[in-house]
């Protein structure tokens, strides 16, 4: 019990989560997106919801009732209905450095086995990734999977079988609104059930996790039993753990199975991941520390600024009108009028008839300046500040990161409160980005269509030619302001 403990508090704050995830909080899934996707679920229009939050639908459920049974088909739109896209997106697993979704999974959301046995195979409700070339505007997919690869869907995707790290069917609480107050038991922020799950960790667990890892070692063995429990093995055996950095872990689960007794991890072995192994993995879900658990305990993030289901959950006193007005909250100057040294005195800009404009200068010696500008002399400063803000405005690091994101509106929403609905956009890094962002969005389309394929064209005439479409995204500093 001391090892676990001077384990757990010992390290740096700096190392308990990734750097990103303020800034995926932030941006990931902003407060508009929530407000419509809840709203529309609410009213029972769940494919209006997937809508709201870039989450694009390919099943039906007609063919479903036809081939599987219409109780089926009513216990997958059951779930459909309360499926919360945004909570799902909240959740959904990240990859450093910038925090976006990891490209090309497939994960499960449930599994419906058939009535019948018999019958045809299991269906499963799954959300997919699209791989990286063609993950503009970080839209997801939710499809059904019969375990065949005929879907369209499937065809395209790289990777269209479930993912074994990656499954959110034993933690419906991650996307299901009906069952999101258990996150707070799910996660070990109840002090009640930490304490409780504390008193059935090996020492030795906490000593195996690498340094700077952020592990629920105290969530293990319950984690691992449900793992057990729908594998059909009981709730004790063995399970798999990665770690990273080709590292995983063996833990032999001991539990009784008629009885109440907390299940008991312990180390069966430390090998090298190579993937052979034949143990179910544990959930990546159940072998991290809840991301948001960490931003609240190092008051990285306040509580209002959770997805509101989280926040309801983690916690619980915490009034719905905090937390609507820290969601709400932008910190962009929209519409704001800027002072500039302008001729050793203040002079002002600002939005005119939804153009940024100089205030304090008449529009005869605007022209002058204009025409001083194309005959390549020296403009007003008060000019230079407009096409500097045009070219490479101060808010151009929170507009890439809405961008990267798939908050188009919200980017759009920066721009034109800095430069006005009405602005030309100039020669720059702004247009640069948002030119950008337009043709990653058709490669997008085109992979959604099925015609651009996953991988490189080798052409006819050249067989040693190879000729890559996939637009790359550029790179960028993995330390970046915000704006």
């Amino acid at each position: 019990m001391l090892t676990s403990t001077a384990n757990r508090d010992s390290r740096p704050s700096i190392l308990r989560f990734p750097s990103f995830w303020p800034r995926v909080r932030e941006f990931a899934v902003p407060a508009s997106v929530i407000e419509t996707a809840t709203a529309r679920r609410e009213a029972g229009d769940w494919a209006g919801a997937c809508a709201a939050a870039g989450v694009d639908v390919d099943l039906q459920l007609r063919p479903v009732a036809r081939s599987h049974g219409r109780a089926l088909a009513a216990r997958i739109r059951a779930d459909l209905r309360h499926l919360a896209p945004d909570l799902l997106r909240w959740h959904m697993p990240r990859i450093a450095p910038h925090g976006l979704l990891r490209p090309g999974l497939t994960m499960d959301l449930a599994r419906y086995d058939p009535p019948e046995r018999d019958g045809p195979g299991p269906l499963h409700l799954v959300v997919r990734t699209p791989p990286a070339w063609a993950d503009a505007g970080q839209r997801i997919s939710l499809a059904l999977w019969d375990g065949s690869h005929t879907e369209p869907a499937a065809r395209r995707h790289p990777h269209p079988h479930p993912n074994r790290r990656f499954r959110l069917d034993l933690h419906r609480h991650l996307w299901d609104a009906r069952r999101a107050d258990e996150l707070r038991f799910r996660s070990g922020a109840d002090d009640r059930s930490t304490t409780h799950a504390d008193q059935s960790v090996d020492p030795d667990l906490w000593c195996a996790v690498p340094p700077g890892h952020r592990c629920a070692v105290d969530r293990w063995a319950a984690e691992a039993a449900t793992l057990l429990r729908a594998e059909g093995r009981g709730p004790g055996g063995t399970v798999s753990v990665r770690l990273g950095g080709r590292r995983r872990l063996l833990l032999r689960v001991e539990a009784d199975e008629n009885g109440p007794v907390t299940p008991v991890a312990r180390i069966a072995a430390v090998l090298p991941d190579r993937g052979s192994s034949t143990a179910p993995v544990l959930p990546d879900a159940a072998t991290w520390v809840l991301p948001d658990l960490d931003l609240l305990r190092t008051g990285a993030i306040e509580p209002g600024q959770l997805h509101p289901l989280v926040a309801r959950a983690l916690v619980p006193d915490l009034p719905a009108s905090a937390s609507a007005a820290a969601r709400s909250r932008t910190g962009d100057r929209t519409g704001a009028v800027r002072l500039v040294d302008c001729r050793g005195s203040q002079h002002r800009i600002g939005l005119v008839d939804g153009a940024l404009a100089p205030l304090d200068h008449d529009p005869a010696e605007i022209r002058r300046e204009e025409l001083l500008v194309a005959l390549t002399g020296t403009p007003l400063p008060c000019l230079q500040a407009i096409d500097e803000a045009h070219r490479r405005p101060d808010c151009l690091t929170g507009v890439r990161e809405r961008l990267d994101h798939g908050d188009i509106a919200g980017a759009l929403a920066v721009v034109e409160g800095l430069l006005g609905p009405e602005a030309v956009l100039r020669d720059g890094p702004l247009r640069d980005e948002l030119e950008a962002a337009a043709r990653r969005r058709i490669t997008y389309g085109l992979f959604r269509a099925d015609l651009l394929g996953p991988g490189p064209i080798r052409r006819r005439t050249d067989p040693r030619r190879i000729v890559d479409p996939r637009p790359r995204r550029a790179r960028r500093p993995r330390h970046t302001t915000i704006s």
